[in-house]
């Protein structure tokens, strides 16, 4: 018995003990004793702002309701052909001086009208700069005084398990702030035709929270929040965010072209297994596997053969072919760049310039009439298909020509003509010219595939 009422009294003291622990904790906090991120939150909070859209978009008919006999025989109001769209997200001003700003390219998509909402409470109506869907990156401006901008940090410096502190406007709430970690770097495959190197955190990230913030504890910009995985919508700790040098490099783009103009090395490229490398004899599966070379490209030019693996850019290791893409994706027309790779199980340096997509693309002049309108180019790293089939690319399709309208657009990867398979520009040139018959196209598009008639 007393042994018992010594533990209930031992157990009492000690949770006494604790009470009064936590109690005592916010007493500390002015004497700055106690951890706490709020100098940190308001330095950078007024660089974080809230964006909503408005816009409208085409709404999908029923053919038959456009004729006015069908709506009268079945009794149904004209309807409208436009409908509006609202938006929320989230933004970050990277130049207090001229106003600018970033956030996602879906958070601004299909909108008429952009405004900011600063956290001071003041409204202005933004001007799109710019975006680049394939790095979800959009720029903004806004006349405005008095504004607070945050820094950006060198991204290639975050390491797993970095802390983080993301800063937005979930669910159309006023700011709100959530810390955690760096729990991946490098993430992809959200999405195929994306490029995509995402920084992956478990700092809680919402809808609403898009364009937003990721910061690390110096207050430097390190990502912008972009999406989450997740299969109820919302968050389960698995948040992603474009890295700040990616970002730089699509702003740096947009702010001198109002898009960015993507140069292309021109070789097709693949992952080096585990199979691929003992067949060529790497010491590991590191870098991009170079499986075809275009004729006539920058990779053709600077020397660079079928069979070498492409294992450095810049002094910068390449980790798979995704990494690889994602790097020449970010260059300009013109930029050099310097290449290692193994050829023959010996290391060689390759220098090129990274050439214009537009130089080699081939109007539809000699081509089939019923191609009339469209553009065709070798398969190189503008396609998402780079690397995983043969074929021409579609480079462009003018509005109303005989081309839009057979169904042919832009990105589409023909792979054969009449059955017979084509690998590059001169063997399709050579089966789409010289007839009036029929074509039989067979297309990718995206993860799947359509055969397209031409007459």
């Amino acid at each position: 018995m007393r042994q018992a009422i010594a533990s209930f009294l031992t157990l009492l003291a000690l949770l006494l003990a604790a009470f009064n622990a936590q109690a005592a904790l916010p007493a500390s906090v002015d004497g700055d004793d106690v951890p706490t991120l709020a100098p940190l939150i308001e330095r950078v909070e007024p660089a974080v702002v809230n964006i909503s859209t408005r816009g409208t978009v085409q709404q999908r008919q029923n053919p038959l309701m456009n004729d006015p006999f069908f709506r009268r025989f079945f009794g149904q109001p004209e309807q409208p052909r436009e409908r509006e769209v609202q938006g929320l997200g989230s933004g970050v001003i990277i130049d207090a001086r001229e106003g600018l700003l970033v956030t996602n390219a879906h958070v601004i998509a299909q909108a008429d009208e952009i405004l900011v909402t600063l956290n001071d409470g003041r409204e202005f109506e933004a001007e799109l700069i710019g975006k680049d869907e394939r790095t979800d990156v959009a720029l903004l401006k806004i006349e405005a005084d008095d504004l607070v901008a945050v820094k950006l940090a060198n991204s290639e410096k975050l390491r797993v398990g970095d802390f983080v502190v993301a800063i937005g406007n979930p669910f159309g709430l006023q700011h709100t702030v959530t810390s955690g970690i760096v729990s991946g770097l490098g993430r992809f495959g959200l999405n195929a035709e994306n490029f995509e190197d995402f920084i992956q955190t478990d700092a809680s990230i919402n809808p609403g929270n898009s364009g937003g913030a990721l910061i690390n504890l110096k207050g430097e910009l390190v990502g912008v929040n972009t999406a989450i995985l997740s299969r109820s919508g919302g968050n389960i700790g698995i948040g992603f965010a474009i890295p700040a040098n990616m970002v730089t490099a699509v702003v740096n783009q947009l702010q001198e072209f109002g898009e960015v103009k993507r140069g292309v090395l021109g070789v097709q490229i693949q992952d080096v297994t585990p199979d691929l490398a003992k067949a060529f004899d790497l010491g590991d599966n590191e870098g991009a596997l170079v499986s075809n070379v275009v004729t006539g490209s920058a990779a053709d030019e600077a020397g660079i053969e079928s069979g070498d693996v492409i294992v450095s850019v810049n002094g910068k290791k390449v980790e798979s072919f995704t990494d690889l893409r994602n790097r020449i994706g970010l260059m300009r027309v013109g930029d050099e760049v310097k290449m290692e790779i193994l050829r023959d199980g010996k290391r060689k340096t390759i220098l090129a310039t990274i050439g214009d997509p537009e130089e080699n693309v081939y109007a539809s002049d000699e081509l089939h009439p019923g191609l009339q309108g469209a553009s065709f180019a070798e398969l190189d790293e503008r396609s998402p298909l780079f690397g995983e089939v043969k074929g021409v690319l579609v480079a462009n399709v003018e509005r109303g020509t005989r081309a839009a309208r057979v169904g042919l657009r832009p990105g589409d990867v023909i792979t054969s003509v009449n059955r017979q398979d084509v690998s590059n520009l001169g063997e399709f040139r050579q089966l789409a010219s010289g007839s009036d018959g029929m074509l039989l196209l067979r297309i990718r598009r995206g993860n799947g595939a359509l055969f397209i008639a031409v007459r």
